[in-house]
């Protein structure tokens, strides 16, 4: 079903496609994009594939299309939907083969001046000491048992084994670790996939920035976060690795049986779901959190590691601080208001972060004055940003707005006809230098292949779903 000759022009930074009679469709969908930005997303099957979700059983609210959508496996990236707990279902396509893909910022005691001199030293430290690519194991070796703890407890079980300190997880969503994880959901072939790779970057889009704060647009939010102007600060983009692909791959295979057993047609098999209180329902939700905590301990595994690489190159007295840490690809049991009443519902997140407004409950207690930091990253030639949710996320998308630029080229059409030579120095034109596992890694990456940031930013600013607070900028940057 094709709808994009249907949309319908709302305000500046919204956008309507109505529920189409006998499609199936059971509800609208809502776009925030520019007249610039649509006229990119349009040219995939990203709003179509929108539509689709609107045809999930029990989807309450919109189907929601963020700023950075594009075409994804069954819901496009960028791509929300809640579902009434009681009677609608689940989806891993919703969620996503990169389970809890996430980003979290670190804070340096660094300004880009004292880094500036030992930038290419930094960088190759931090090459050697966080492994990347796709397969790569790390130096954190666990037994079976603990692997299993892992699944349970996240970022916690790292900090409690010396994988970072003390208050780390007070800095991160749902405080490092989903309640509910149940670690026999997971497959043997799963954890044999992840559990040599805790501590490692992983490779397609996945990376790890050495960035300096640009600018502050909010200085209250910025200083509360711990941020200024010149700062150095270390971004972390990577998820569950193998494990969260392998639990993604094991629900799909029996999807489509259950779904026959449930009556349930949908017009994408990509699509495929069953009842959140179903038996298949529940098991999968609880690998998922599995691989949500397995993420959120590969993130603690890192952050430790870049620790590390700082103080090598410069000294012990150096500190980074976990400013935050956001997960992307997920699926979660929220309250909300819904056309005048409260429910429990499951908000699919699929490349879209959570942005929760100041004196939300979830909320940082240390952040509660101006909510919850929400990291926007573009590409390792362009910025990224720090915002604040706001109360219109929590009004209108179920607490949630964009997770990055999106992408604007396929990884095939970003490498076509470039050369890995003039990219690497291209950037270094700009004062970024890169490290990579392999050409790919780079190519695919350039910043072409991505939708303008700055225009994405300025969308969820004005639509009143997250406010900005700082930019940054690259300096050093390592793919898998």
């Amino acid at each position: 079903m094709s709808v994009s000759h249907l949309i319908e022009q709302v305000d500046d930074y919204r956008w309507r496609i109505p529920r189409v009679k006998g499609s199936g469709m059971l509800t609208d969908v809502r776009v925030y994009a520019s007249r610039d930005i649509l006229k990119k997303v349009v040219t995939d099957r990203s709003l179509d594939q929108a539509a689709n979700v609107a045809c999930l059983p029990g989807i309450v609210g919109s189907s929601l299309a963020m700023p950075d959508i594009h075409q994804g496996y069954g819901f496009p990236i960028g791509g929300v939907a809640a579902v009434d707990c009681a009677s609608g279902v689940v989806s891993p396509g919703g969620v996503g083969f990169d389970i809890n893909c996430g980003v979290r910022l670190l804070g340096s005691s660094l300004s880009r001046e004292e880094v500036r001199a030992r930038l290419k030293d930094l960088v190759n430290q931090i090459f050697r000491d966080v492994p990347c690519g796709t397969g790569g194991t790390g130096y954190i070796k666990i037994s079976q048992k603990e692997l299993d703890d892992v699944l349970v407890d996240g970022a916690r079980w790292m900090v409690r084994h010396g994988y970072g300190e003390t208050n780390d997880c007070e800095y991160a969503e749902a405080r490092g670790a989903l309640l509910g994880a149940d670690p026999d959901k997971v497959s043997p072939r799963a954890k044999e996939r992840g559990r040599p790779q805790i501590g490692t970057l992983g490779s397609g889009n996945h990376f790890l920035e050495i960035q300096y704060v640009q600018r502050v647009d909010d200085e209250e939010a910025a200083k509360t976060f711990g941020l200024y102007q010149g700062q150095v600060v270390v971004l972390i983009h990577s998820g569950s690795r193998g494990l969260g692909h392998q639990v993604c791959t094991d629900f799909l295979r029996d999807m489509g049986p259950a779904m026959r057993k449930y009556g349930i047609e949908l017009p994408d098999r990509q699509l495929a779901c069953v009842p959140v209180t179903s038996r298949e329902g529940q098991s999968y939700l609880a690998a998922m959190r599995g691989a949500a905590n397995f993420a959120w301990a590969n993130r603690q595994g890192m952050t430790h590691f870049v620790r590390q690489a700082f103080r090598r190159i410069f000294s012990n007295d150096v500190h980074l601080k976990v400013i935050y840490d956001v997960c992307h690809n997920i699926a979660k049991q929220e309250r909300y208001e819904v056309a005048g009443k409260t429910q429990d519902v499951l908000v699919h997140r699929k490349g879209a972060t959570r942005a929760f407004p100041p004196g939300h409950p979830e909320v940082t207690p240390s952040y509660q004055q101006v909510g919850q930091p929400v990291f926007i990253p573009g590409s390792m030639g362009t910025a990224s940003w720090v915002l604040a949710g706001r109360s219109g996320s929590v009004d209108e998308t179920f607490g949630t707005c964009c997770h990055g630029a999106g992408r604007l080229l396929s990884r095939t059409a970003a490498k076509k006809g470039r050369d890995l030579k003039r990219v690497i120095k291209d950037l270094e034109r700009e004062g970024i230098l890169i490290r990579s596992e392999s050409k790919r890694g780079i190519l695919e990456e350039v910043p072409q292949a991505y939708k303008d940031v700055d225009e994405v930013i300025e969308v969820v600013h004005n639509a009143g779903l997250a406010t900005k607070v700082a930019r940054l900028r690259p300096m050093g940057v390592i793919k898998g």
